[in-house]
């Protein structure tokens, strides 16, 4: 059984848990909460349901992102799960939206709640059990990198301090005759909507891709400059297209004087090291042509102590000197601080003071990684 097939498998063995999980306890809340009349205790149990439900989606989510690639998907369908926490996220606002109009009809016409023993154990057992699906859960999710496990267990474990919420509810109006309980339910309204918010939130930056991560980034980059050739190592791009499906394309920097076979033998290697020890697919190496003869390096020097002068020019790479043509060329990453053609304005009138007669050809990056 390959990685993906058994990541599968535990995200929907876990799923499936959380499904029998939550709609024995959506059971048994609804229940206890239509006999007491109690608003907080049938709105507990509906958000015991949604989370059954998103079990469900989860699951769906999991099997399409296991799907083979296709013509149409070359690169698989992974970012499918993204989708499938949006869906999850949705519902989740959905029962939270509703929960809380009608927590606010309680409030204006109130009605008695009456808590039985039974009920109030009932009540207790779903806080400890929410805890343990809650840790299980988030556990298998991280495990599997699964964001939407991951928000589910999350979101468990915010069930259970919801259930905690309502149990000492349950406890003042049957020890004091005190009735909190349709307050109760708009706090309980204002977490969920809270929880949906951030699950929405957190999957669309997923979808519209976020920075790459640090430490896959700095470790695909101590690869490609642990070969000897390799001068530096740039415009390093990871493209993710669902849990365990990164992309990645980078620029290298090496001598002008190495052959095409020489460039070829050492991309093949760094394709391979990389896959084999970060898992991420590189799929272009772009390179950067650099001439290492003295004036050619000390005129490098004098550029880029010019550049980053500027606390918006992060970095200068890809420099090269054309002596026959007159011209000079590098690429500067910018922070967002600074539009793309006011800073090579700025750089340019800069440099051309210093170094008159050259043509300067300067290509803005963006700050895409850390």
């Amino acid at each position: 059984m390959s990685e993906r097939q058994q990541r599968e498998k535990i995200i929907v063995r876990t799923s499936a848990i959380g499904i029998v999980v939550n709609l024995m306890l959506a059971a048994f809340k609804a229940a206890v909460g239509l006999i007491s009349n109690s608003i907080a205790v049938v709105l507990d149990a509906v958000n015991n349901l949604s989370d059954a439900l998103s079990s469900i989606i989860t699951i769906i989510g999991a099997k399409v992102a296991g799907k083979k690639p296709d013509k149409d998907h070359p690169l698989g369908h992974g970012r499918s799960e993204y989708i499938s926490a949006l869906v999850v996220a949705g519902i989740v606002m959905y029962a939270g939206i509703t929960s809380l109009v009608e927590s606010i009809k309680k409030i204006i016409h109130p009605q008695a709640a009456h808590y039985s023993t039974v009920a109030l154990v009932i009540i207790g057992v779903a806080v400890v059990t929410k805890i343990l699906l809650g840790r299980y859960v988030k556990a298998k999710g991280e495990q599997t990198g699964s964001g939407a496990l991951i928000a589910s267990g999350t979101d468990a474990l915010s069930d259970a301090a919801i259930s905690l919420g309502v149990l000492i509810t349950a406890l003042i109006y049957a020890f004091k005759g005190i009735s909190l309980e349709a307050y109760m339910g708009v706090i309980i309204s204002g977490l969920i909507i809270k929880a949906g918010y951030e699950m929405i939130s957190d999957t669309t930056s997923d979808i519209l891709g976020r920075r790459a991560d640090v430490e896959v980034s700095k470790k695909i980059k101590e690869i490609v400059t642990g070969e000897p050739a390799v001068l530096g190592a740039y415009d390093l791009f990871v493209h993710n297209y669902g849990p365990d499906r990164e992309y990645a394309s980078v620029h290298v920097e090496l001598p002008d004087n190495m052959t095409v076979d020489q460039v070829d033998v050492l991309t093949r290697r760094l394709t391979e090291r990389v896959y084999r020890e970060t898992g991420v697919v590189l799929t272009g190496v772009g390179v950067y042509s650099r001439k290492t003869d003295s004036k050619a390096e000390n005129m490098r020097s004098a550029i880029e102590e010019i550049v980053l002068t500027h606390e918006w020019a992060l970095q200068m790479h890809g420099f090269y000197v054309d002596e026959e043509r007159k011209i000079i060329r590098f690429d500067v990453v910018m922070s967002f601080d600074i539009s793309h053609s006011e800073g090579i304005k700025i750089l340019k009138d800069e440099i051309a003071e210093r170094y008159p007669g050259y043509k300067l050809i300067i290509v803005a990056d963006i700050d895409i990684t850390d």
